[in-house]
């Protein structure tokens, strides 16, 4: 393999390393957010409505609530690192990686 390529190749590890790790740190701040924005009115409801109390056990709550943010953090993490992989792709692959992503 020659040095170009092996280089080409390097630049390529680190742009996909730093598009995956920005899709983490994304999806990881919408979930946050959409655990607090499911449990508050899951956990209100539970309080107030006589039917939610007698159907939804603390495993339905804690269920409903896991599933949003699971499902947030997934949705947003991928389109984070496609949105990222297409903005590479259309500059070329020219950006200034760090050494240690």
């Amino acid at each position: 393999m020659s040095t170009v390529t092996r280089a080409a190749l390097d630049q390529k590890l680190a742009m996909a390393k730093l598009c995956s790790h920005e899709g983490v740190v994304a999806g990881a701040k919408a979930a946050v957010v959409a655990t607090v924005a499911a449990a508050i009115p899951t956990l209100a409801s539970f309080k107030i409505l006589p039917w939610a109390r007698s159907n939804l056990n603390p495993t339905a709550q804690a269920l409903i609530i896991s599933t949003v943010a699971g499902a947030a953090y997934f949705i947003v993490a991928d389109k984070t690192v496609l949105a990222s992989a297409r903005k590479n792709s259309f500059e070329g692959g020219n950006i200034n990686v760090p050494k240690n992503p």
